[in-house]
């Protein structure tokens, strides 16, 4: 299956030097869906030369025709959409829709970029030296090197190469190597839009042969990451040995305040294939629900007779409405989630467990905790998968701070009919990202990126260029 495909670089497909490869295992099966190439040093090395060449065409480009490349890909990969798709779900196991539906934001990530290219407007300042002006300029910031996580393969691959080719900057490419497929038929969309050999690698392995040198090279000059806390932490330390420049969006813990004068049902209906969407490993779906005592009851009922409806299976069923987890460490840490909770003092509404009837397959099944406190891990940490823990509220005031009270600070939502109160919980919540009667916050126009211990830097909108981009002003004197 990845026989076709490879490492990329130099503008071309091949094998690791050592010949080594590594089987990708499915979620859903747990068999091998085929043996994936693994990079060594001697790869990543070579990959970083080409970024080299292939920075010295790219960053002299015009922006014209670095635009019309960008669209060149977008057009390309809605013709494979069908291939994508596929992929996305043979190697998470997420729902068919859902897969069709990330591609078409990656697609739509491309989209922007080409667009943004042609806007990456400099300035002109008066100087108050006689006869002079400053001139602000913006340039490609060098070699990228993105770290993607397998939850979304396409979409966090997409969210880091499409701006930094609009900038200019060449990219390396290290995506996890659980879903290296889906970075794989990527890449080729971009081979296929016709840029220049090298600014565009992709290699796949183990961290002392793929991360520790990309992260030692001086020529790479910006990292992105998209991954958890701790490894985020751990890449700002490396980074500062050579002072590149950082990005990351790390992990989250969302509340979702659902106040008095919601309209519940529009929560729910909003809230539950939210929740559940990858069978909840995504960082910025609602983990923390903090219900008005006066409608927690109704909510809870309501929430669990949907999350019992929910279809479990293979996502390449377009019946199914949610997949597996992506390993047996996941069931294993959602089973411990459960356990700690319910030794706390919180009830399991529904599920709690290993989904009956799977004979093969990480399957868990769509979980709803009640009686849940704050001091409770479960509320406290992001659980990362289909556990939604319920908590009550009686105040504006104290929900709010609760709700604030954690170290992430990635998205919060909240749900009400009073514009008052929005503009109010808006104003509040400390995250980067927040949405009113809406979870809908991943657009290729908006900035999406976090605060605190869930990162720095932006992706998306006109903000995500900005940290693939240098700025230079010159002084202009004329007697």
């Amino acid at each position: 299956m990845y026989g076709r495909f490879g490492l990329f670089i130099g503008g071309a497909w091949q094998p690791g030097a050592t010949g080594a490869t590594s089987p990708v295992l499915s979620p859903v099966s747990e068999r091998s869906l085929g043996d994936c190439p693994v990079a060594s040093v001697a790869d990543t090395e070579m990959a970083l030369a080409s970024a080299a060449d292939g920075l010295a065409a790219w960053a002299a480009a015009s922006a014209f025709s670095r635009a019309d490349a960008l669209h060149r890909i977008a057009d390309e990969m809605l013709r494979r959409t069908d291939e994508a798709a596929r992929m996305i779900s043979l190697e998470t196991g997420k729902p068919i829709a859902q897969s069709q539906r990330e591609w078409g934001l990656s697609i739509d990530q491309f989209r922007w970029y080409a667009e943004e290219a042609r806007r990456i407007y400099g300035r002109i300042v008066e100087s108050r030296v006689p006869g002079g002006r400053f001139e602000i300029h913006h340039e490609p910031v060098g070699i990228v090197a993105a770290f993607t996580a397998w939850n979304f393969p396409a979409a966090l691959v997409a969210r880091k190469v499409a701006p930094a080719l609009a900038a200019g900057c060449s990219v390396v490419v290290r995506p996890s190597s659980q879903t290296p497929g889906v970075a794989m038929v990527l890449v080729d969309c971009c081979r296929a839009g016709g840029l220049p050999a090298g600014a565009v690698n992709l290699v796949i392995g183990p961290t002392d042969a793929t991360y520790a040198p990309l992260m030692a090279s001086q020529a790479v000059r910006k990292v992105s990451l998209t991954g958890s806390t701790r490894v985020g932490q751990q890449m700002i330390r490396d980074a500062a040995d050579t002072l590149k420049k950082v990005s990351m969006e790390l992990g989250g813990n969302a509340p979702v305040i659902v106040y008095d004068d919601a309209d519940l049902d529009a929560a729910l209906n909003a809230a539950v294939p939210t929740k559940y969407a990858n069978a909840g490993q995504v960082c910025v779906t609602g983990d923390r629900f903090y219900v008005h005592e006066s409608l927690h009851d109704a909510f809870v009922e309501g929430f669990v007779a949907r999350a019992q409806a929910i279809r479990l299976g293979d996502g390449l069923d377009p019946a199914v409405g949610m997949g597996p987890l992506i390993n047996a460490g996941r069931v294993a840490g959602m089973e411990r989630i459960v356990a700690g909770a319910v030794a706390a003092g919180a009830t399991i509404a529904t599920g709690g467990n290993r989904a009956p009837g799977f004979n093969a397959g990480h399957f868990f099944q769509p979980t709803v905790l009640t009686d849940c406190t704050d001091g409770m891990p479960v509320m406290a940490e992001e659980n990362f998968g289909p556990i939604a823990a319920v908590a009550r509220f009686r105040s504006e005031d104290e929900v709010l701070a609760r709700a604030n009270a954690c170290d992430m600070g990635l998205s919060a939502y909240a749900f009400t009919r009073d514009p008052a109160r929005a503009r109010r919980t808006v104003a509040a919540l400390k995250a980067g990202m927040v949405g009113i009667n809406s979870f809908a916050m991943a657009a290729s126009e908006a900035p999406f990126g976090g605060t605190n211990h869930s990162g720095m830097g932006r992706e998306g909108g006109v903000e995500g260029i900005r940290d693939y981009l240098d700025v230079k002003s010159s002084q202009m004197v004329w007697a």
